[in-house]
């Protein structure tokens, strides 16, 4: 007889690649999700998966299999979810945290909501490369800044305020900008190949700065400002504690930058778990307030 977890592993393997990423989404040891795979394909008495070195590839039957066992797994997770007494949630809950941002701003938040949900498993991974969160297992992740991914389903929960900033002695060295272009005759400390986008209120001006020093968190950022390699944007909220130890000082006040976007991304589907929608509401209620205290 099929069982639930053997599909439900079936389909983890398939849409990850291979058995080393449906174990990490599962939670579960190796061997166990390849003897849940030889006892399905026992069972219905064809091939689903063609192993391979690199991992895993669906076979034809696979294929078609994949789509009716997801469906069922599917309509049973919803099933469980709907079962559930009102406000509890169980499970696991796999989310990926921007560690420039997490220690202050979503640890604070994620630590609350396990508080309010002692049932739920919450495993929040802080990182500012990039994550992959079908491949590496995640349920959702939270992103700060401007999307790239067009597959993934994004909602947006919140913002942060941004503005330039450079270090007291560089300005006395090298000049203090005044307008968009002063900035190109500066060192711009980027993330990747970012530009600035400054607005005077009635205009706004793409700057395509250039400079010897890029990291890709704004942690990282902020701490090459602060030690005189530039000028940079920031988040508001990433340069505050600079701006009191005196080592960072706002630049051209005058002039304004876009608000950083702070999302929850999930991969794509129709069906949200309700873990993630719960989070998700979560993450807004608390941006608003905050927004409000401000």
């Amino acid at each position: 007889m099929i069982s639930f977890e053997d599909m439900q592993t079936f389909v983890e393997v398939a849409d990850g690649g291979g058995i080393t990423v449906a174990a990490r989404r599962l939670g579960l040891p190796k061997s166990i999700v390849s003897r849940r795979l030889v006892r399905l394909e026992s069972e219905l008495g064809v091939q689903l998966l063609a192993r391979t070195t690199r991992g895993a590839s669906l076979t034809e039957a696979g294929v078609s299999f994949r789509e009716h066992a997801a469906r069922m797994c599917l309509e049973m997770d919803v099933a469980r979810e709907e079962m559930l007494p009102t406000g509890e949630l169980r499970g696991r809950l796999r989310v990926a945290v921007p560690s420039s941002f997490g220690p202050g701003h979503f640890a604070p938040a994620l630590a609350e909501l396990a508080r309010r949900h002692p049932l739920l498993q919450l495993h929040a991974h802080y990182s500012d490369r990039y994550v992959d969160l079908v491949a590496e297992g995640f349920d959702c992740g939270i992103r700060v800044g401007y999307l790239q991914d067009s597959n993934l389903t994004a909602r947006k929960i919140g913002a942060f305020a941004a503005a330039l900033f450079a270090n007291p002695e560089y300005l006395r060295v090298h000049g203090i900008p005044k307008k968009p272009s002063d900035l190109l005759e500066h060192q711009a400390i980027l993330q990747g190949t970012e530009s600035w986008k400054v607005s005077d209120g009635t205009k706004a001006v793409v700057v395509n700065g250039q400079g010897r020093f890029k990291a890709d968190s704004a942690a990282g950022i902020a701490e090459g400002t602060a030690a005189g390699l530039g000028v940079a944007a920031l988040p508001v909220v990433i340069a505050q504690s600079y701006l009191e130890a005196g080592t960072l000082v706002p630049i051209m006040s005058d002039y304004s930058l876009p608000e950083v976007g702070v999302y929850i991304v999930r991969p794509p589907g129709s069906h949200v778990s309700r873990k993630v929608r719960v989070l998700i509401d979560f993450f807004v209620e608390r941006f608003s307030a905050n927004a409000r205290a401000t």
